[in-house]
């Protein structure tokens, strides 16, 4: 295939470049550029992108570090509030053991099947970190007051009788204890 007057000008171009080039270089008037080697041999351009690139890695390491603490301590804060919702629900069931338990009853066996069930359920909760609320000073943080008494034997402040108990797991308290107090 002949060569086109347009091909020919463009080679001798090519080549008036390059022949530039190597005189250039052989005087010394070569003038880096960003991707050309600079003092040590690593290129410069490159050499900025790797410590680019190594930021964003330590940044991305932190953050997902960051993440997994947070969801860990998420996981522990929800697995207590599920918990202590479950527990709630169970609670009146426990009232009502009690409740059988005060009621007179002729047959010996089945006040002492109701005990059994009330001890295993408390075992449970027991597992579960559920305590009961045993104070007896008021503390409004735990009690529910619902009921101011005149006693000559107890101090003012200290709870009188106890209608419902209270429970906590570890400091949170997930039911007062519904008391009556004394003036």
């Amino acid at each position: 295939m002949p060569k086109t007057d347009k091909t020919k000008k463009a080679e001798e171009k090519e080549t008036q470049n390059v022949e530039q080039t190597e005189q250039n270089v052989e005087d010394g008037n070569v003038v880096p550029q960003e991707s050309e080697t600079v003092g040590d041999g690593v290129p410069q351009k490159k050499e900025s992108e790797t410590e680019k690139l190594k930021d964003q890695l330590l940044r991305a390491m932190a953050e997902y570090d960051n993440y997994r603490k947070r969801t860990a301590r998420e996981r522990i804060e929800l697995e207590a509030d599920i918990k202590a919702k479950v527990v709630i629900e169970f609670l009146p069931m426990l009232d009502n053991l009690e409740r059988a338990l005060q009621a007179d009853c002729k047959d010996e066996n089945y006040k002492k099947g109701i005990e059994l069930i009330k001890s295993s359920f408390l075992e449970t909760l027991k597992n579960l970190g559920v305590e009961e609320i045993t104070e007896e000073d008021f503390d409004p943080a735990v009690h529910q007051a619902v009921q101011h008494v005149e006693d000559e034997k107890l101090e003012s402040g200290k709870v009188a009788q106890v209608f419902q108990k209270g429970y906590k797991i570890g400091n949170k308290i997930i039911r007062f204890a519904m008391v009556s107090i004394v003036k």
